[in-house]
């Protein structure tokens, strides 16, 4: 809670120095809306931020005790999530996670997943930096048959390639998909691990092509969701690098 107070203490010195000196037919904003634009800014960003810091432990430092696959790389965890899973609030404790941050800058990256019996649930939940849901694949949203669906970027101008079952658009370079499948009972483990054969590739490589050049290299601001309450707004800058305005914005 003192960190967040001090986040807040820092948006109000911050508008200060922005809004100094102003043109003498612009008044400067009393202290009750000057507060309300740092608490809108703080709401709006918090998402990014925590968005950011969880990326940067999954996929970004690999000596983070969070850390789980390098970009574009499928992690799947052969049990289910415990108190020691931190980087997000309450996972599921019944659903054993798949999970990939995808680079979508170079090209689209295809997900294929295999034929799931129907008394068993899954999904593959399609986050973008806005932490909005571009999407869901699974038995509730696209069946139990399996398909190859596209996950595309802001930059996409593409059409539908063949093979693909259908296409998803996030808003950001970087996606983020979470993949949860139903664990029946401790002796079924062995069951999830053969549905988990859930596959992650560019698609250059699904179509049989040349692949294009790679997107530069990105020294990411270090981050952890524990610094958020101390470094909130370094990470909120870092962030919103890769969060292009939107028309909403």
């Amino acid at each position: 809670m003192a960190g967040l107070r001090l986040c807040f203490a820092c948006s109000l010195v911050v508008l200060a120095v922005l809004t100094w000196p102003l043109p003498s037919a612009i008044a400067a904003p009393g202290i009750a809306e000057t507060k309300a634009i740092a608490e809108e800014a703080f709401i709006y960003g918090l998402p990014l931020v925590m968005n950011y810091a969880v990326m940067y432990e999954y996929a970004v430092d690999t000596k983070s005790s969070q850390f789980k696959a390098l970009f574009n790389e499928i992690y799947n965890m052969h049990r289910v999530a415990t108190y020691e899973d931190t980087a997000i609030i309450t996972p599921n404790s019944d659903t054993p996670y798949s999970m990939a941050w995808l680079d979508l800058r170079a090209e689209p990256r295809v997900l294929s997943v295999p034929a799931v019996a129907k008394e068993r649930y899954y999904s593959v939940q399609l986050t973008d930096g806005n932490t909005y849901n571009s999407g869901y694949i699974g038995s509730r949203a696209t069946g139990s048959e399996p398909g190859a669906y596209l996950v595309v970027g802001p930059d996409w101008t593409g059409g539908t390639p063949a093979g693909i079952t259908q296409v998803f658009a996030s808003t950001t370079p970087f996606a983020f998909a979470i993949f949860r499948t139903q664990l029946f009972n401790p002796e079924d483990m062995p069951n999830v691990e053969k549905v988990q054969g859930y596959q992650a590739q560019p698609l250059s490589a699904f179509l049989k092509q040349p692949a294009p050049p790679a997107a530069p290299t990105i020294a990411f601001l270090p981050a952890t969701t524990e610094g958020i309450k101390t470094h909130y707004y370094e990470y909120l800058t870092a962030a919103l690098e890769f969060v292009p305005p939107a028309p909403e914005d």
